[in-house]
């Protein structure tokens, strides 16, 4: 008699798997926007307790995003090379339990902003996971080319919460932190998408790129960047900041347009999207906000 084969046996995910659900990569430079924020509060170190509140809750909150939006993307990333082997793309982590884990850390990430911080505070971090989860993956990306513009408001919220995790209110620097990252946020997506619109066209993903083609988005590319750029400087007319930070963005600024007009005129003089030339601004566009807002930080400290 002939034994029947054993099934293999399905392996269990364990904290890494789920870990990697929060997206950690791209939470890193949402932390640093929301912690820079703290720091441009309190002109100076804000309180030990509340940065450790805001971090723990912040990355909990913006980590629960990522989860939903993996379940939410789930057929899409079954068919992207990049995303096929995420827990809930390979069935390691079902549905079930990706949804549960999302809930419970954008829970305790409300519940620790409400009671350690503030209200306010606690109110913006869920405005950016609804902006995100609702507006960006629910509503916008599998619909229309705006995605990025519109839904990319979700990753504005940071500041605020760090911001408001300190002062209890939103001033109007406040504001234009916010709106720095807004216009910001197509300057770094559109790079991204750029070098893989081939994948968002096969899965039915409307990018810029796909619907308009490379020279459009090189061209909205260009505008954001000086957008992003003449919002950077704007609070020092309004004595929120002063010479350290201006230089700073300056500077920084500057670099931001060279690379975007590096890859305009590239793309326009009709050679391909290459790696070498979109890749630079991709990740300079990532150290130029970074720094941007440690420059914020510093100068405001210097100022108090």
């Amino acid at each position: 008699m002939t034994a029947k084969p054993v099934p293999a046996l399905r392996p269990r995910a364990t904290w890494r798997d789920y870990l990697s659900l929060t997206k950690p990569k791209v939470i890193s430079l949402l932390l640093w926007t929301t912690v820079a924020a703290m720091f441009m509060a309190a002109r100076g170190w804000p309180d030990l307790w509340l940065l450790l509140v805001v971090s723990v809750a912040g990355y909990a909150s913006a980590g629960s995003a990522g989860v939903f939006n993996m379940i939410i993307d789930r057929d899409i990333d079954l068919k992207m090379a990049r995303t096929a082997q995420r827990p809930t793309t390979s069935g390691l982590i079902s549905t079930r339990d990706a949804a549960t884990f999302g809930a419970a850390l954008q829970i305790l990430s409300f519940v620790m902003l409400w009671v350690w911080a503030t209200p306010l505070a606690a109110w913006m971090s869920l405005a950016g996971f609804v902006t995100y989860v609702g507006v960006y993956t629910g509503l916008l990306k599998r619909h229309t080319w705006h995605n990025i513009v519109l839904g990319g408001a979700a990753g504005c919220f940071p500041p605020l919460v760090g911001w408001a995790a300190v002062t209890g209110d939103l001033n109007l620097f406040a504001w234009f932190l916010f709106a720095i990252i807004f216009f910001w946020t197509p300057v770094h997506f559109w790079a991204l998408a750029l070098m893989i619109k081939d994948e968002y066209r096969e899965v039915g993903i409307p990018m810029l790129p796909v619907v308009h083609g490379d020279k459009l988005t090189v061209a909205q590319i260009g505008l954001y960047a000086i957008y992003t750029v003449v919002l950077s400087v704007m609070p020092v007319f309004f004595q929120e900041v002063g010479g350290l930070y201006f230089l700073s963005a300056l500077g920084l600024g500057g670099w931001l347009l060279v690379l975007s007009w590096r890859l305009y005129r590239h793309v326009m003089a009709g050679h391909k999207v290459e790696r070498k030339v979109a890749v630079p601004l991709y990740l300079y566009s990532m150290l130029y906000l970074a720094l941007l807002f440690v420059a914020g930080a510093v100068d405001r400290a210097l100022l108090a």
